[in-house]
């Protein structure tokens, strides 16, 4: 490779690159992944590709080779994410060489690759034969009656932890698109930004991973052994909760209204002959898939 650099993949176990990759990925996303990584939850299906100038990470594009359930079918798909380039290393093409390291290691392999790109690289991801693809997401007007009675669970510890992981791991699918098999990307969200979101409905023997804003209800994702009744979990949030969001895909969506999702920053690019028929599936990536 040309000045020097080297080209690296998953080196998570390398205390020096990974400690380079944290520091690009603060100053780009203000992200750290150590404690991801500390916590036991970064697993090889979560790959950087790098490219290292000395002991240096100076651009990146990471892997996430993520299952999903799709109308009962398992689909395997690659996510990519955390792309960033050093500052003093931009415009020296990087990314272009991590993209087509990739998009060649991994099309024969997965059923479609994917992508969020943010707005000042739209005209980027089509180059490599990406396009842009719309989603759907789901919400509706309630009228609860009762008072709250969802109980809101810790999630400061492991033990807490692992209540939440055994949940997940025992899960059936409560949406027509949904993440498996991969508990730790939803771990990443609850250990870090999202530790007050997790509640436990006991009249569904269900987690709901759900987060308030006033009269706003979203729900992100939902873990139980049983299907649930979507309008008894809804009940449980209390009077107050005046419309409710979806962050999946629910697996019965009458009743619903359905809109086309729009998020700053946030435009689904997608590669691959699955991925054809995507849009006018009317779905959308869990919220808690991104990576």
């Amino acid at each position: 490779m040309k000045n020097g650099y080297i080209f690296k993949k998953n080196y998570k176990d390398n205390y020096k690159l990974r400690t380079s990759f944290n520091e690009l990925a603060i100053k780009v996303y203000k992200l750290n992944f150590e404690d991801w990584f500390q916590n036991g939850y970064w697993k090889d299906d979560y790959i950087p590709y790098s490219i290292i100038d000395g002991e240096k990470v100076v651009a990146n594009v990471s892997v996430n080779t993520i299952d999903f359930n799709c109308d009962g079918r398992t689909k395997h798909y690659i996510q990519l994410g955390t792309v960033m380039t050093e500052e003093t290393y931009q415009n020296q093409g990087l990314s272009r060489v991590l993209l087509e390291e990739i998009i060649k290691e991994y099309q024969d392999q997965a059923d479609g690759i994917y992508l969020f790109a943010n707005d000042s690289v739209l005209e980027f991801y089509p180059k490599f034969g990406f396009k842009k693809s719309k989603e759907y997401q789901y919400s509706k007007i309630v009228e609860n009656t009762d008072i709250i009675s969802a109980i809101r669970v810790s999630m400061e510890n492991k033990s807490e932890w692992e209540i939440l992981e055994d949940a997940m791991k025992s899960s059936i699918c409560n949406g027509s698109f949904e993440m498996v098999n991969n508990p730790c990307l939803i771990m990443f969200y609850v250990t870090k930004f999202m530790r007050d979101c997790v509640y436990y409905i006991k009249s569904q023997d269900a987690y709901v991973i759900a987060q308030i804003e006033e009269e706003n209800l979203l729900i992100h994702n939902i873990f139980s052994k049983k299907m649930v009744d979507l309008n008894a979990v809804i009940e449980e949030f209390g009077c107050d909760i005046k419309k409710v969001t979806f962050g999946f895909t629910p697996m019965n969506v009458d009743g619903y209204s359905r809109s086309e999702l729009h998020e700053k920053n946030t435009t689904l690019f997608v590669r691959g002959k699955e991925f054809e028929d995507f849009e006018n599936k009317g779905k959308m990536f869990p919220t808690l898939s991104h990576a």
